[in-house]
């Protein structure tokens, strides 16, 4: 199926303004399923109104691009501008719908009589409705963020805006505009379906800087404050942004270690030290098998990562040996590193959302490295258990539903049903009382690894079903599982039930888990979707299962 078709299929979207975006929609409808609004400038009692046609329709996602001279009513004052502005956002606040998303777009303040106006007044207005457009995204997890003065910036008010069409039918947008915005909507549609990577892997020699390591003992490589060697700082500050919105950075590289450790350690202008990386691999063999070490080495599949290198030699035998890797074309002058990763960043790893836990990937990484070396020196499994100082605490879901949505739709490895939601099925989730949703924060002597573990039982029948179990690849390998089942078999039992049954799908992925069940003394008593299997067990006859973990919780489900 093409990716048009699956849009059509797929997510039902709006696109609601106070002026003219017919054109856009119309641009929308060749790709997806849109809403044909009522005209324009009624867009929040169209949101209020639980019997509109916008209700009627049942949108996915809803884009609200709103032009803020027409919100303000022309009217430039600080004061009035700061109430217009509070009273929209007070109102859509009372219309939203939990399993709606809802993209709301930054403002650009354009009119005729801004010639007139100090631009800093402009400035200021634009600047309030971010601020306030910023504090309601935080208070409501299913409102994002639209990018649109960057697209407006980026084409040019004077080609952006249109006073002809303006004057004509109050389309704000020129033609060129109204492609960028359908394209800008698209590209968050794709964004909310997809499955970002996790993993970049970079080579050094004139990837991450320019020359060769080693090769020259007084100025060993172009990097620099000044011409082409600020291209590659450049570089490496779109890679710091990156690796901080949770990107995992890794190095694959041929040199002498020591020789491309030192100017990461002491280059004055690198901006991506040794601790930014979270796997390292500089050596001289081959670089698809160091690639093959480092997805062993961070627990991760294949294809969760993209391979950036300047030759195309080494490019091509990474496509050839391993397909499930991306590897993007690299750019041919220095001046393009900076723009060409950055839309290496919005192809393939961007998120609607990035998380706390995922602002933390690389440092709880870090500390899982530290975990592998205490195990090595660890006498026994048991010995390296009771070393951790493992505490898994319970957490409100509702306080957590974008780390939860993301990963019930992201874990492969670690999920026993594989089971995928969208914002509307986790909202339906959450609000089920005959569901309860079990969510966990995992931390020990190294660190807080987060939010990682969730589970949902089905209680609606005699014996409750454990739907759902999902687990960071971080936190595999501790028998975290093994304390975690038993926590919410002792709360069920609290509650009355006597037995508690359990799914696994098997996918190709998730095989790591297919004897879950049966080591924790799960008997099989059938079957489910074709090869699914079900396991119960009695809640008074338990085993005695290992592990070292401490149980808490912050949330009485």
């Amino acid at each position: 199926m093409s990716e048009k078709e699956n849009g059509k299929k797929g997510r039902k979207l709006a696109l609601l303004s106070n002026v003219n975006m017919n054109l856009v929609i119309r641009l929308l409808q060749r790709e997806a399923e849109v809403y044909e609004a009522e005209g324009y400038g009624n867009e929040l009692g169209m949101l209020m109104n639980p019997e509109s046609s916008y209700h009627a329709f049942a949108p996915d996602i809803t884009f609200l691009v709103e032009d803020l001279m027409e919100l303000l009513e022309h009217d430039l004052e600080r004061k009035s501008a700061e109430e217009k502005i509070d009273d929209w956002f007070e109102q859509l606040r009372g219309s939203l719908q939990a399993g709606v998303i809802y993209y709301i777009g930054d403002a650009c303040l354009w009119g005729m009589e801004l010639g007139a106006v100090d631009v800093g007044r402009k400035i200021a207005l634009e600047q309030l409705w971010q601020q306030r457009l910023e504090a309601f995204c935080e208070n409501c997890t299913n409102v994002r963020i639209l990018p649109y003065r960057h697209m407006i910036e980026t084409l040019g008010e004077e080609n952006a805006f249109s006073p002809k069409m303006w004057y004509m039918g109050r389309i704000l947008l020129s033609n060129e505009a109204q492609k960028r915005l359908c394209a800008l909507i698209l590209d968050r549609v794709r964004i909310e379906s997809r499955v970002p990577k996790k993993v970049l892997l970079l080579d050094l020699d004139n990837t991450l800087w320019g020359g060769l390591a080693g090769e020259n003992e007084h100025t060993p490589v172009l990097l620099s404050e000044e011409h082409a060697g600020l291209a590659y700082k450049n570089l490496q500050r779109v890679l710091l942004a990156m690796q901080r919105q949770g990107v995992l950075l890794g190095i694959v590289s041929k040199n002498n270690e020591a020789d491309a450790l030192e100017i990461l350690k002491e280059h004055p202008h690198m901006v991506l030290r040794p601790e930014a990386f979270a796997a390292k691999r500089i050596n001289w063999e081959r670089k698809h098998e160091n690639i093959r070490e480092i997805a062993e080495e961070l627990n991760l599949g294949l294809d969760s990562m993209v391979f950036w290198d300047d030759s195309p030699a080494e490019r091509q035998l990474v496509k050839e040996m391993l397909p499930q890797v991306e590897v993007p074309d690299f750019p041919e002058k220095p001046e393009d590193l900076a723009p060409a990763m950055a839309e290496i960043f919005r192809k393939y790893f961007a998120k609607s959302v990035v998380t706390s836990e995922d602002r933390e990937k690389t440092a709880q990484y870090a500390a899982n490295s530290r975990r592998r070396q205490l195990q090595e020196a660890s006498g026994t499994f048991e010995a390296y258990l009771k070393s951790l100082e493992i505490v898994v605490k319970r957490v409100d879901p509702k306080q957590h539903q974008e780390r939860l949505l993301q990963m019930m739709n992201k874990t492969n490895q670690f999920n026993l049903t594989t089971r995928r939601y969208t914002q509307a099925q986790l909202a339906e989730l959450l609000a089920d009382t005959n569901r309860q949703t079990f969510l966990y924060g995992v931390a020990d002597r190294f660190g807080d690894s987060g939010v990682t573990a969730a589970a949902v039982v089905d209680c609606g029948k005699e014996v409750p079903v454990l739907t759902d179990f999902v687990m960071s690849c971080r936190i595999m390998g501790r028998n975290i599982e093994d304390a975690i089942v038993e926590a919410i078999e002792k709360e069920l039992q609290s509650q009355g039930f006597s037995r508690l049954r359990g799914m696994y799908i098997p996918t190709a992925k998730n095989m790591p888990v297919s004897g879950l069940y049966r080591r924790l003394g799960y008997e099989e008593v059938g079957s489910v979707a074709g090869n699914g299997i079900v396991y119960e067990i009695g809640l008074a006859k338990t085993p005695k299962r290992r592990y070292d973990v401490r149980m808490e919780s912050a949330f009485q489900g």
